[in-house]
């Protein structure tokens, strides 16, 4: 930062704190050097509006996000704008500078406007959940979820509910590696996933929906492709201005379809438990367990304000935990020494226990580390968003105007050079060296601050647990060796191709 602007910006401070020491004339003086020290978006760089289309259009963009990081920082600097449809953004591509971005979201940040997602729900008369909420209201439901998923006790209370959803899943290990003659576990994202939803189901309702059964039901399997196809509706929905929506109406149709039927999956399972609560409280019975939905019942939520929270909840978490543990495992498939070293750690802290708690993965720092790598080399959300709505902010030497949509480039950051020896490198253990600190904003990718991932505790236990189990019952190898997959962008990053691996008994 220039010296003068530096000055500027503590008279700025002293002249909040302390008007009475400033007369108008200096407050205008220091009003003028900080207008002129300061760039405009007009000066900022980046690609044309036809560029930035084609790339993601005809060049298989929308897939490749994460890579146009990448590639927009080494053109434009680590700072960029960039038009995605009706919609300017500008990119952030380093710690220092978002930091700044995040320092200043204020008392209610706005991730980023969703704007497909909220016409949905004005469309069809849903409420707004925590993803897509804004202001007092996002701040309420925020508050009571947070009562039950950041309190680390809180937390760790659901560990015999998730032990018994990883039970299921390693027995579906076992018999999907049944099916093929070495022991291969085809498209081991598609088992994770069916994983994930069924273990933040078995929080929101405390009830199974057979995810893990040997035959998956068909409104299940549904729902899964309905999250699927959602997510792939979603960049393609925002980026269209709404005129066109009438012009080419599949893209809007097919997004409707699959909220229509996420929505219904979740009321049905919501009624169902608060049906069976009732009858048991109109019967005097005590009311134990713990679920969510019920919790957020006893808050005097309206069910409409519950059907739209546990439905995005829903969806929020299973993308996480199954591309972390699919990424965890084809790393640790395509690192034998290390995975060696993470047995043997889970090995000397279980001793003769078969089931991890909350307790023994705490002394597991390799397996933390572990999960901590594979987030930062593919960080489930690339791309995070924040848009300030009530006032100009200062990023950099740029002055970025209110409600200017900004998007915080955390798969360009986690994979600098800069910030990360080898920064393509599998290395779980520089997470392991106090002396080898890391900026705190280069991997963040649960996101930071009030608008951080809620779900973050206990999308963490469940892949810890599992991973856990896992390693102490398979050994874990690739289906061909010097196979890669490589990372794609599909609102979330996802493997491009199949992640295929072989479970082998230990």
């Amino acid at each position: 930062m220039p010296q003068t602007l530096k000055l500027a910006s503590r008279a700025s401070w002293l002249a909040r704190c302390f008007p009475e020491l400033w007369p108008d004339s200096l407050l205008k003086s220091q009003a003028r050097v900080l207008k002129k020290t300061h760039k405009t978006l007009e000066e900022m760089p980046g690609p044309s509006t036809m560029g930035f289309f084609a790339d993601l259009f005809c060049k298989k963009g929308l897939s490749r996000l994460h890579e146009l990081q990448i590639e927009g920082k080494a053109k434009y600097g680590p700072m960029w704008k960039a038009s995605f449809g009706p919609i300017l953004t500008v990119h952030v591509a380093d710690p220092n500078l978002i930091e700044q971005v995040l320092r200043q979201e204020g008392k209610h940040p706005i991730r980023s406007d969703l704007s497909s997602w909220k016409d949905y729900r004005i469309c069809r008369g849903h409420a707004y959940g925590l993803l897509t909420a804004e202001g007092e209201e996002w701040q309420q439901i925020r508050s009571i979820l947070g009562k039950h998923m950041l309190k680390p006790k809180e937390v760790e209370s659901y560990t015999g509910t998730l032990n018994e959803v990883v039970s299921d899943l390693v027995h579906r290990l076992q018999h999907q590696r049944s099916l093929h003659d070495q022991h291969v576990v085809k498209n081991v994202a598609d088992e994770f996933y069916k994983f994930g939803l069924e273990g933040i189901s078995s929080v929101l309702f405390e009830s199974r929906i057979g995810c893990l059964e040997p035959t998956v039901p068909k409104e299940t399997e549904t729902f899964i492709s309905s999250i699927n196809t959602m997510f792939v509706m979603t960049l393609l929905t925002m980026a269209m201005p709404k005129i066109l929506h009438q012009i080419f109406p599949k893209p809007w149709q097919k997004f409707c379809e699959s909220w229509d039927y996420m929505f219904a999956f979740a009321k049905g399972h919501i009624d169902k438990r608060m049906a069976e609560v009732s009858e048991k409280i109109a019967r005097g019975e005590k009311v134990e367990g713990k679920y969510l939905t019920y919790y957020l019942a006893q808050e005097k939520l309206s069910m409409k304000s519950i059907y739209g929270n546990v439905t995005e909840l829903l969806l929020a978490g299973v993308d996480t935990i199954s591309s972390t543990l699919s990424w965890s495992l084809y790393e640790l498939s395509r690192h034998p020494q290390i995975q060696s070293a993470l047995h043997k750690e889970i090995t000397s802290v279980m001793k003769d226990n078969l089931i991890p708690t909350a307790a023994d993965v705490a002394q597991m720092p390799l397996l933390k580390a572990v999960v901590k790598e594979a987030l930062r080399l593919y960080p489930v959300i690339p791309g995070n968003a924040r848009v300030i709505s009530d006032r100009d902010i200062q990023v950099g030497d740029y002055l970025i105007p209110k409600k200017t949509l900004i998007t915080l480039c955390h798969y360009a950051t986690s994979r600098d050079e800069k910030y990360f020896s080898n920064p393509n490198s599998f290395q779980p253990d520089r997470w392991l060296h106090k002396d080898g600190a890391h900026h705190p904003y280069a991997s963040i990718p649960f996101g930071f601050g009030k608008r951080s991932c809620i779900g973050r505790r206990i999308a963490e236990l469940e892949v810890y647990l599992a991973l856990a189990r896992i390693l102490m019952h398979f050994e874990v190898k690739p289906e061909q060796d010097g196979q890669t997959v490589r990372p794609m962008t599909r609102t979330l990053l996802v493997p491009e191709k199949e992640i295929n691996l072989q479970f082998l008994s230990r």
